[in-house]
């Protein structure tokens, strides 16, 4: 079984295509089908069904992705260790960082990093928290920042812990009050959340459901600043870590901290539990340590 089949298999599935994979292992769209032919002819099942322009999984292939990316990761890790014997004085970092707190946090970093490390190259990809963990499972990065809690398919280390704010048209009724809000105070009133993948969302509606609060989302944004901009056209209240909060000072808008001791917002670095971890990960985990 040659692992550049089950890469390009592997491809497909996540792509959604044999065009969109062909970009991804930089073949072209014939080799790529004659790769998952050949797989499908080795182990003797089919592993995709196509209809039309759609590709779907077949058991068989739920199977095969499942493993093909174990075996895959494996490998990748494989050639990572090895590539460690040289040390410090060459290599990749990979992490991947979600948009909200990065530049606060790790910009930093980044440049504290690259003083110590300097024939490092630093593989960056920003995403939401969901995706970020999704590509950490799949070895396509070793490091990522996510909000916790998280699953026990990661261990991380400690970031930052920041409460949340509240951000609110001055001409709401709990715009003017000085003491910590409840959320109740605000549950008639629309709120303005991230994208889907945005583990901030998964913070606030999990709190409203403890509360048994079901709030009327009534749009979504990538955007801080947009997002700040809709509280002071008045279209609802929106939710940031103080640190970005007070970032985004806006005329229109007052920012009241959540009461909630257990509603914070707290940054970790991820990485996949027993995989390993190049000394270009482990750098950077200690340099965290040290000025975060």
């Amino acid at each position: 079984m040659e692992l550049r089949n089950l890469r390009a298999f592997v491809e497909v599935v996540r792509q959604g295509g044999f065009s969109q994979a062909a970009k991804k292992v930089f073949a072209t769209q014939s080799t790529v089908s004659k790769a998952v032919k050949q797989l499908e002819d080795e182990l003797g099942l089919r592993l995709l069904d196509r209809v039309g322009h759609k590709i779907t999984q077949t058991a068989a292939g739920e199977i095969v992705f499942r493993r093909a990316q174990m075996m895959l990761t494996e490998r990748d890790d494989l050639i990572h260790e090895l590539d460690e014997l040289r040390g410090l004085q060459r290599g990749v970092l990979r992490i991947g960082l979600p948009p909200i707190g990065s530049s606060v946090l790790f910009a930093p970093l980044f440049a504290s990093y690259r003083r110590r490390y300097p024939g490092i190259e630093i593989s960056l990809v920003e995403y939401g928290s969901r995706r970020l963990e999704e590509m950490l499972l799949a070895g396509e990065i070793e490091l990522a920042a996510s909000l916790l809690p998280v699953s026990e398919a990661f261990e991380w280390q400690d970031v930052s812990r920041e409460p949340i704010m509240a951000l609110l048209p001055d001409e709401h009724p709990c715009a003017s009050g000085t003491q910590a809000l409840d959320l109740t105070e605000i549950a008639d009133t629309p709120f303005i959340l991230f994208e889907a993948g945005f583990a901030l969302n998964r913070v606030i509606l999990e709190a409203c459901t403890q509360l048994g609060i079901e709030p009327s989302i009534v749009t979504r944004s990538g955007q801080i600043d947009f997002i700040v901009e809709l509280v002071a056209a008045g279209m609802g209240v929106a939710f940031l870590p103080r640190m970005i909060a007070e970032q985004r000072q806006h005329v229109g808008v007052c920012m009241r901290e959540l009461a909630d001791s257990e509603l914070h917002w707290h940054m970790a670095l991820l990485w996949r539990r027993g995989g390993y971890l190049s000394h270009a990960a482990r750098a950077w985990l200690e340099l965290a340590r040290e000025e975060c």
